[in-house]
């Protein structure tokens, strides 16, 4: 039986906004050899004219890494995006039919097919033949490497990723962005919003809802 869950995410740095931003002050001053004009609450203000400016190499200073629970499709998407570091399921290792995994393969619900539509039939239909197909090949002696060819592209994997401040920024602006296909955009509006109440300035000028 296939078993259907809805993407998430969990975002694995503990963030302490101000804390970041301190950090990124004290980079950025490296610059201009000003540390003297340091102050206890000094940095907001200092990041927020360094965005204004353009001069976002300096958040490259501060790293995040977010676990994403998705489909394939997402990750075919994400990973196009270099400066980052990933570590995603294998689909060639992990063997479906073993207990650890349910003895079943999961997929992702697509954002867009409700429940008790005839598209959401038709999908649900597919993933179930898709299941059916890979559990034959693996008791008839497949690999696991091989065997993973008649998976969906709906079939769920975990990806982390970690990259700096700007790279997330740049990831925001397009994949939250009206045109970026919608189950990308259900994920990343969300951390986005996260990324936007933790830390100060940095993510401020992004709102593409």
């Amino acid at each position: 039986m296939v078993k259907i869950i809805k993407p998430s995410f969990e975002i694995l740095t503990p963030i302490n906004g101000d804390e970041i931003l301190k950090l990124i002050e004290i980079a950025g001053r490296t610059c201009y050899k000003s540390n003297d004009l340091i102050t206890p609450d000094s940095a907001k203000n200092f990041v927020s004219k360094i965005a204004q400016r353009g001069h976002e190499s300096v958040i490259e200073h501060y790293n995040i890494t977010v676990r994403f629970i998705c489909n394939r499709g997402f990750t075919h998407e994400l990973v196009r995006h270099r400066l980052a570091a990933y570590s995603q399921e294998s689909t060639r290792y992990c063997n479906y039919t073993k207990d650890k995994f349910g003895s079943e393969i999961t997929v992702i619900k697509p954002y867009e097919l409700n429940e008790g539509t005839t598209e959401f039939e038709i999908w649900k239909n597919a993933m179930e033949n898709a299941e059916k197909s890979y559990m034959e090949m693996i008791a008839n002696g497949s690999k696991p490497e091989n065997a993973r060819g008649v998976l969906p592209i709906d079939i769920k994997t975990e990806i982390v990723i970690t990259t700096n401040l700007r790279e997330w920024k740049h990831i925001f602006k397009l994949r939250t962005s009206p045109a970026a296909h919608p189950s990308m955009r259900e994920l990343m509006i969300p951390l986005m919003k996260e990324f936007q109440n933790k830390i100060p300035v940095i993510f401020d000028n992004i709102n593409q809802e």
